[in-house]
């Protein structure tokens, strides 16, 4: 598999599935792409920026503005990048997509992206089924933006349902064969 040369950025959302994500960047590294990480707040809360940015071998972005103080250009992201992959896509991000709001990092450089932009969400079976998540998701693909199918096993709460984010070698391999 080969992303050789790509430039992604991966936005991480505050989920449990947030875990995976350190998977996810050590996969598209070994695949050959750049990558940059824009984390939610929320998300640092389940896999600290630290890691990623270890893995990535770039700082993690958060804010509008970084630890210098000076401004991270959420324009200058979107048009740097190849590709745009939010995974996991919080039912709460999904649904800030789909409206067009724009309160952090990662949904001003949404919105300013030229790149494709693919999601893979990752929340719990009845959020997952919620009409409302249905709606933004079907929003968010009329667009112009790809979904990555969730998968069907057992959640952080105990169900089993849909819901899962996608296996990061999945997500990798959909990726690979999309560019």
């Amino acid at each position: 598999m080969s992303l050789k040369g790509k430039k992604i950025i991966l936005g991480v959302t505050g989920s449990i599935a947030a875990y995976k994500s350190a998977t996810l960047v050590r996969l598209l590294v070994k695949a050959g792409a750049e990558v940059r990480v824009i984390m939610t707040a929320a998300a640092a809360d389940f896999i600290t920026p630290l890691t990623l940015s270890v893995l990535s071998k770039n700082p993690v972005i958060s804010h509008l503005q970084n630890d210098s103080h000076t401004w991270n250009n959420h324009v200058e992201l979107g048009l740097w990048a190849d590709l745009m992959l939010i995974a996991p896509a919080s039912a709460n991000t999904l649904a800030k997509m789909a409206t067009g709001q724009c309160d952090n990092m990662l949904l001003a450089t949404y919105l300013s992206a030229k790149c494709p932009v693919y999601f893979a969400p990752a929340m719990d079976l009845d959020m997952w089924q919620h009409p409302a998540t249905r709606r933004n998701v079907g929003q968010l693909q009329s667009y112009g933006n790809t979904l990555i199918p969730v998968d069907n096993g057992e959640l952080a709460s105990g169900l089993v349902g849909d819901g899962r984010m996608a296996e990061p070698e999945a997500i990798v391999a959909m990726l690979v064969g999309s560019i």
